[in-house]
Formats: C-alpha cells, structure tokens, sequence
C-alpha cells in the first residue's frame, strides 16, 4: 500500500494532498528539461521524495544531496546523469542552502538588510549564467527541496533562474512535524557544540530556527526557548548583539525567563555595559533568587566597574547558596586583593583550592 503524507488536522491534509497531487501531476506530465521548487522541511522533503517514487514508478528517480557549499552545481548534475546512462527523467536536489547560507547576513525582524547586496554566492552566478547550458544538456526535470528562507532568498537574488522554466509547490507544516523539529533542536542545544561550529554551520542553524520560530502552528513558550537557543548560538558567534536582540524576543513574549535574563547580562558584559549586565542579572534574580550563577556574574560586573565591596557581597551571596562554588571564591579573593585585604584573599582562594 503506497505511504501517505503524515498529517496532523483535515485542514492541513487537504491543503497537503492537494499541494501533493498537483506536484504529482507535473512531474508524471513532463518531458524533457524542467525545474520545479519545492518549500518544505527536510522531513516533509524526504517523504515527498519516497511517495513520488512510489506514485510515479515509470519514471526513472534520485536524488542528489549537497554535503557541503558547492558553486558548480552543473558538473555534479552531469556527473549523477552519466551514473544513470542519461536515463534519468527526474533529479531531487537537497541541501542546496549549505552554498547560500554564509552570504545571508543575521537579521531579527524588521532588523538590518536580511541579505547581502554587495555580494552575489559563487552557485547563483553560476546558476544564472549557465541555465541555457542546464536547458540544452539535460533531458530532466531538477527538483529543489529548499526551506523557506533559500525560497525567499532566491525570489530576491537569482530572479532570472529562479524564474526560468519553474514552478513553486509550497507544503504547510503540520503541529506535529513543528513540535518534534522543535523539541529536537531545544534537547540537542549545546553551547559548547555551539563553539566547535563553523561560523556557516551557526548562522543555517539560526536560519533553520528562525523559519520554525515564524510557522503558524508554534506556541508561544517555544518561541521563547528557541530565541533562547538562537541567542546562544549568536554568542558563541561572538555576536553578541544579535544574542541580546534574541534574548529580548525571548523576553517579550516570556518576562519571566530567568535563564535569558542571565545570559542577556552575560552578552551584555561580554560588550563591557557592565551597568546594564548588572541590571539584567537584578532581573534574573528578582525571578530566580537562589540562581547562584547570576550572583556570580553580577559580583564579576561589579568588580569590572571597580565596585569591590559590592562584588564580594554578590560573591557572598553566590556562596551562601552554593558553599562548593569555587568560581565564587576564586573571584572573591580577586576582589579582596584589589581592596588589600591579602590575608582573607589567601583565605578565599584556599577554599577555592580545597574544592
């Protein structure tokens, strides 16, 4: 029995076979060179790909998966042709973002110039200048599996391919499909893997968040986790401006996100606006009181502002809840160094060595 689309409402199924049926219907009905697009998530693109093989047996199918940035997508075409003795009617193209994503510049909201206008990706100028040589010299159709923001970023910068011999298939995202993408990114968040990432790698993992932060069936309490998510990622980026503004989204729809006011006060001394850190920290800990980090970091802004008895109260208080915190004592011996009190310096630093 052939495998069907997983859906989620009736309304979102009817919109979802028909989308389907009239992709099906082009590609059965096709001859010769044709490129269609079609918008939808990575898993929603592979059961598309596994229902039209199966729908459609007659024609000769595969698939062509982008492992890595490429701005000669023709050879690897003619190449995976030539596998198939020039007996392929239709190619499906992944992962065609990995070529686009560095040139997209960061953006939340109505924020900054979302895409670059000084510079055009190796691939588009590629793809525009060589699309007769495409026409002439495949006999198939391409199929682009892209997400949403690649749809709009193509729309903006490579118009003429984009435009040239194509059609759009735009699939809806179903709650389900949402939750688990959702969930997925929120369990493998991981600042530390954050630092390990290229910059390229950061900014499609921010791209790819963005797009399900934006889909109509997402709730409010995960957009907040995940514009959480995409502040770690922009300070591991060194971004930390752009953390700041995604904290704050966080913060607007959650007032009570201890933890984004606490790493919004830690972007915020990273920038050294150490008055403001402190503020942001006062926030977190208005929420939070016993949230022993905060206490520390605010006793670290305090010290950079030369407040040292004020520091080695936060210090204190850091301790008082959390006695093991060696951080704290190792700080607070700073503190009290800077003030000449040695002896009780020594002191702290000795707890922070017998931890």
């Amino acid at each position: 029995m052939p495998k069907t689309l997983h859906r989620f409402s009736l309304e979102n199924q009817e919109e979802t076979e028909k989308t389907y049926l009239a992709l099906k219907r082009s590609l059965r009905r096709r001859v010769g060179f044709g490129i269609l697009w079609v918008r939808c998530s990575p898993a929603q693109g592979n059961e598309i790909i596994t229902k039209i093989k199966e729908d459609i047996p007659r024609k000769k199918i595969d698939t062509l998966a982008l492992t890595k940035s490429t701005d000669n997508l023709y050879d690897l075409i003619a190449e995976r042709v030539k596998e198939h003795e020039n007996n392929l009617d239709i190619l499906f193209i992944t992962d065609i973002d990995k070529s686009l994503v560095e040139y997209i510049k960061p953006g939340i909201g109505g924020q900054g110039d979302y895409y670059k206008l000084d510079t055009v990706p190796p691939l588009l100028g590629h793809l525009n200048w060589q699309r007769e040589r495409f026409r002439d010299n495949f006999n198939l159709c391409l199929v682009f599996i892209v997400p949403k923001f690649v749809l709009k970023y193509l729309i903006r910068r490579a118009p003429d391919f984009f435009d040239w011999r194509s059609g759009v298939f735009e699939f809806p995202s179903n709650q389900d499909n949402i939750e688990t993408q959702t969930q997925s990114i929120l369990e493998q968040g991981d600042f530390k893997k954050y630092l390990d990432w290229t910059p390229q790698q950061r900014q499609q993992k921010i791209l790819e968040i963005q797009e399900i932060i934006e889909e109509a069936y997402q709730t409010k309490d995960n957009q907040a986790k995940l514009w959480f998510e995409i502040g770690n990622i922009y300070v591991a980026d060194q971004q930390d401006n752009w953390a700041i503004a995604s904290y704050d989204k966080a913060l607007e729809i959650n007032p009570d996100y201890h933890e984004a006011w606490y790493n919004r006060g830690s972007a915020l001394g990273n920038l050294g606006r150490y008055e403001q850190a402190i503020a942001s920290y006062d926030k977190a800990l208005e929420i939070n009181p016993d949230y022993h980090e905060a206490w520390n970091n605010r006793g670290s802004a305090l010290f950079n502002l030369g407040r040292y008895e004020q520091a080695i109260a936060s210090y204190d208080k850091a301790l008082e809840i959390n006695p093991d915190y060696h951080e704290a004592w190792y700080n607070r011996g700073s503190a009290l160094g800077n003030l000449g009190r040695y002896e009780q310096a020594i002191a702290s630093y000795d707890k922070a060595l017998e931890i």
